[in-house]
């Protein structure tokens, strides 16, 4: 069997026959966000109620949701098309994008690539003991493993249908979904809380403190609302701040574009990876704790003095989470200022605040400017993309180092200031205690912004004309 009747072989959603209208469109996303949720409620049969749920910051970037049948979210999906775009990247695997031939290998291979990650990081996932089964043995590992596997797959289709059915990516539907759902549980859930019997949603707590009274427990909740509402707004205004650059056609007088370039250059990449960064070190705090919980050697000190120690707690649903008590693990923790409100300040609660807000800006910073060139958005590549169009920068002759050199006046500011804007945005949204982590609440603005584009874009001749005013 060759690998075209492999990748003809493969599960696949059909594209619509015809242009669908924005109301077809929606209804479809709903669909699929509608099946998300129900995926995302659906646990896993035969899965250990001790288990251990960690890595929150992990889970919003891949719209996971710990302990049901989507557990690693769309994280192997993601990771399959990373791996590919690696490989093609680097000449090891070689399809020319440009025709349609090599456009439909490389969506083939995109899709092996995603369901062989699907099944091996979930079924490692299982047997590495992250997801202890509720008895041992062969049987119940390979049953999670299964769920887990369906799971992904059904996802994967999502992801498709949302992309030719819907007004944009499934992956970031599901993110935007899932952090809207936390914001949600975080401002409405009447669901009590183990550590101090009060409501877990901020409004539900507001009501219950004031009927007893307590009028200052009742500003905790209240600044985490206002704090989402705050990021939300600041967020929304950032993204559609943007320089454009008069560019027109060398052979057709009288005729030009503008070129915008956005304050968040970059988009919300920074964040992302340094709050992956953020999330590694705590993965890597974890094993290192599990491995010297009960070891006393010189060595086993100190990892534990580096890495941090960690104290159990229950969580509503029978499990347990790790919560750090020292160590690199317990700066990256910060606490919010609800929290110390509430507590009192402490010297270490302040300088891990500190650590916190200045790894985060910083490493925003610094990953905006790297991701420039990985993400191949550098003034050069942009001068390419815009001299490959037949366009130039009216009174400049059309040449390269000129253009790359006017480019880079733009680029490379705005790049280091949406770096540092986001990086306050997620570290403000954090510490002030929000609805939802601060990366999480800049992808749903992010996700959100991108489908009013896509829907202004494409759709404006569809609305009233009222309508079409709102949208601009």
């Amino acid at each position: 069997m060759g690998i075209e009747e492999i990748f003809a072989n493969l599960p696949e959603v059909t594209k619509p026959i015809r242009r669908l209208s924005l109301k077809e469109k929606l209804i479809w996303t709903l669909v699929v966000l509608v099946f998300y949720f129900i995926l995302s409620l659906l646990p896993l049969y035969g899965l250990s109620p001790q288990y251990s749920a960690q890595f929150e910051t992990l889970s919003i970037l891949l719209a996971a949701s710990f302990g049901s049948i989507i557990t690693l979210g769309i994280g192997p999906i993601v990771t399959g098309s990373i791996m590919l775009q690696l490989l093609v990247g680097a000449d090891i695997i070689k399809i020319d994008t440009q025709t349609s031939e090599g456009r439909k290998k490389y969506q083939g291979l995109q899709k092996f690539f995603s369901i062989f990650f699907i099944v091996f990081e979930n079924a490692a996932y299982v047997i590495s003991g992250a997801l202890p089964p509720a008895t041992s043995g062969p049987f119940f590992v390979t049953l999670l493993i299964i769920q887990l596997i369906i799971g992904g797959l059904v996802l994967m289709l999502l992801d498709e249908v949302s992309s030719k059915w819907g007004i944009g990516s499934g992956i970031s539907l599901f993110i935007a979904g899932g952090v809207s759902r936390s914001m949600f549980v975080g401002a409405l859930s009447p669901a009590i809380s183990p550590i101090n019997r009060m409501p877990i949603g901020a409004l539900p707590r507001i009501i219950a403190e004031i009927s007893i009274g307590n009028s200052a427990g009742a500003l905790f909740p209240f600044m985490s609302i206002i704090a989402t509402i705050i990021v939300f707004l600041m967020a929304i205004y950032f993204s559609g701040v943007q320089i454009n650059i008069p560019l027109s056609f060398g052979r057709v007088r009288g005729f030009g574009i503008k070129w915008p370039i956005k304050w968040f250059y970059t988009s919300v990449m920074p964040v992302i990876l340094t709050s992956a960064l953020m999330a590694s070190l705590q993965f890597w705090s974890v094993m290192v704790f599990r491995w010297t919980e009960h070891k006393t050697t010189w060595f086993a000190g100190l990892m534990k003095s580096v890495f941090g120690e960690f104290t159990r707690q229950a969580t509503a649903d029978g499990g347990y989470t790790l919560r750090p008590i020292s160590g690199v693990a317990n700066l990256i923790q910060h606490p919010t200022i609800p929290q110390i409100m509430e507590l009192g300040l402490s010297s270490g609660a302040l300088l891990s605040i500190l650590f916190y807000a200045s790894f985060m800006i910083i490493g925003s910073v610094l990953f905006a400017v790297l991701w420039l060139n990985v993400g191949k958005s550098s003034p050069s590549d942009v001068a390419d993309q815009i001299l490959s169009s037949g366009l130039g920068i009216p009174g400049f002759r059309r040449d390269k180092r000129i253009l790359e050199k006017i480019l880079a006046r733009y680029i490379i500011p705005l790049t280091v200031l949406g770096g540092f804007t986001i990086g306050i945005l997620a570290t403000v949204a954090d510490v002030l205690g929000a609805l939802s982590r601060g990366t999480g609440i800049l992808l749903a603005v992010m996700v959100l912004y991108q489908f009013y584009e896509n829907i202004q874009k494409s759709h404006m001749e569809e609305m009233s004309p009222m309508v079409r005013k709102v949208m601009g």
